[in-house]
């Protein structure tokens, strides 16, 4: 039971740290953000994200703990490995593509964090934790559907349509010169026979 306890303090400690690196790459993410739509989400996000911090710290303290100096070295491989992809793409449509990507990489290794951390706290009967980090994976179950929404009405066909070049309309061929007729030659005469020499009598 203890070595559960412990295990469920190390991963709380972990997700404190998760959420401040989460939040300090978003902040970057946002300024090549293009999308309108991705943009408001991301913003939202962030705000959603200081929350959640704010709960770990909370489920912390429940349990007599503190977060600690304890860094999550998956999030910083996570962050670092969206900034690095997102510098090899100009602002637009493809990045916006490649910036959710990543976004959503960070979301499913909360969930599955989350998740486990949710469960940790039920089987210890440390219900107000449960709950705090059962909402938290709500919140980020329904970050990743946005995601994937913003993507598929108005991410991803943009970048599809990216770069085509609109259709030229075919130039009609120009008008046939009439070229005038010659009159078709008439057929010679034929020549005149001579009538025969009447004879004398």
């Amino acid at each position: 039971m203890d070595e559960i306890y412990g295990m469920l303090l190390d991963q709380l400690k972990d997700a404190a740290s998760a959420e401040k690196q989460a939040i300090q790459g978003m902040k970057r993410t946002l300024r090549k953000a293009s999308d309108p739509q991705l943009r408001e989400g991301i913003e939202a996000h962030m705000a959603q994200s200081e929350i959640q911090r704010e709960r770990v710290e909370q489920a912390l303290e429940t349990l007599g703990s503190k977060p600690g100096r304890k860094v999550c070295e998956a999030m910083r491989g996570l962050v670092q490995e969206a900034q690095q992809e997102q510098e090899e793409h100009d602002k637009g449509p493809v990045l916006d593509l490649v910036i959710i990507a990543s976004l959503q990489r960070i979301e499913h290794y909360e969930i599955a964090a989350y998740g486990t951390m949710a469960e940790l706290a039920k089987a210890l009967e440390e219900n107000e934790v449960a709950e705090l980090l059962a909402e938290t994976l709500a919140e980020e179950k329904a970050q990743d559907a946005r995601l994937t929404e913003v993507t598929r009405n108005s991410v991803l066909p943009a970048a599809l349509s990216e770069g085509e070049e609109p259709e030229e309309e075919a130039e009609a061929p120009p008008p046939k010169r009439r070229t005038a007729r010659k009159p078709a030659a008439r057929p010679a005469a034929a020549p005149r026979k001579k009538a025969p020499a009447r004879r004398r009598g």
